[in-house]
């Protein structure tokens, strides 16, 4: 268990990837209570610098005593990593958020959104588990709804965006476009299939069950998160050439009665919720908008037309900050507030 401290000493594992950077930023945006800081890296990436609080901090190669006197640990280095690294950063009596898929379907592992299940952190936790982008900003809306009026099945379209897949996507994307624009061939090296004014419904491996990854890992997910197995999930994750901020398109049924005016209020009370929702004047949840910003943004509500125990709606979120360096840092807001 952390020590009741008034500073905590903090590492940043895979400081350098573009989650880790803006770990590092929302850390210094939110006042964080740190004392001492220490940015971890490959190989590669050790001995360069990057800047917290206007000073230069220098990145050192992330290594198994890499955590000695660290409090807290943040890990967005990818699952690999995170297996090899995170246990011996326990063993040094330190509290592992992690960003990656590794951990988050383990039994006895805390699977985290602070506004939807802040008691599954646990008195004494070694690693807790940073869910999935895609997951995040879906089942902060879909709690209230669960508790009101108990959420039998969800159907979810995603759109995301081009960042989920780091900074070559995003380049590959920016390169695309251009090409294209000069009347010129795409040249394809993060995406099997042209991203730039296209939709790809693959979102990361192919399973035997003709679904992918990527949408098991919110079937799964969700259940975990909101603490019930029963509920029913049906997704389809798709790639589209946008830079920043995941959209989805959720049908929701109830095994109650529900109404859309009824999920507006509950949604506009909840924590971490903003709701953009008058579209006679086109206003509705857009990427750009959710772009560095740290709401789940929602609107479209409305009822289903085909089933009276069902609503459909939108929902927009920045990928890397709710969708994952935020969520961490709330969690480890969580653990110091302890």
């Amino acid at each position: 268990m952390i020590q009741n401290k008034d500073k905590y000493n903090v590492a940043v594992a895979g400081a350098t990837g573009a989650v880790g950077r803006k770990m590092l930023e929302i850390l210094e945006e939110r006042g964080f209570p740190l004392e001492n800081l220490k940015l971890l890296a490959s190989s590669r990436s050790a001995g360069s610098e990057l800047e917290f609080k206007g000073k230069k901090v220098r990145v050192e190669e992330l290594r198994q005593d890499s955590f000695s006197g660290i409090d807290i640990a943040l890990f967005s280095a990818g699952a690999g990593v995170s297996r090899e690294f995170a246990p011996a950063a326990v063993k040094s009596n330190c509290v592992v958020i992690d960003n990656s898929s590794a951990f988050r379907m383990e039994p006895d592992i805390p699977l985290v959104v602070p506004e939807v299940n802040p008691h599954a952190i646990g008195e004494d936790p070694g690693i807790i588990a940073n869910p999935n982008c895609s997951t995040i900003q879906m089942v902060v809306a879909l709690k209230p709804i669960h508790d009101k009026f108990k959420i039998k099945r969800v159907v979810v379209s995603t759109y995301q965006s081009v960042s989920g897949s780091g900074q070559k996507a995003i380049e590959e994307l920016k390169n695309q476009a251009l090409e294209l624009l000069k009347g010129g061939k795409v040249s394809l090296n993060v995406y099997p299939h042209q991203i730039a004014f296209n939709c790809l419904p693959h979102i990361d491996k192919f399973l035997d069950s003709g679904y992918t990854k990527e949408e098991m890992k919110m079937v799964n997910e969700t259940r975990k998160i909101m603490g019930d197995e029963s509920i029913q999930v049906s997704p389809t994750t798709v790639r589209v050439p946008v830079i920043y901020s995941h959209s989805e398109a959720l049908n929701v049924e109830t095994e109650g009665p529900v109404t859309a005016s009824a999920v507006r209020e509950l949604l506009a009370a909840q924590e971490g919720v903003c709701v953009v929702d008058d579209p006679e004047n086109n206003v509705y949840p857009l990427a750009t908008m959710g772009e560095n910003k740290d709401e789940v943004f929602v609107g479209r509500i409305r009822d289903d037309i085909s089933q009276e125990r069902a609503v459909n709606f939108w929902v927009v979120s920045d990928n890397l900050r709710k969708g994952a360096a935020l969520n961490a840092v709330q969690i480890a807001e969580l653990l110091v507030s302890r």
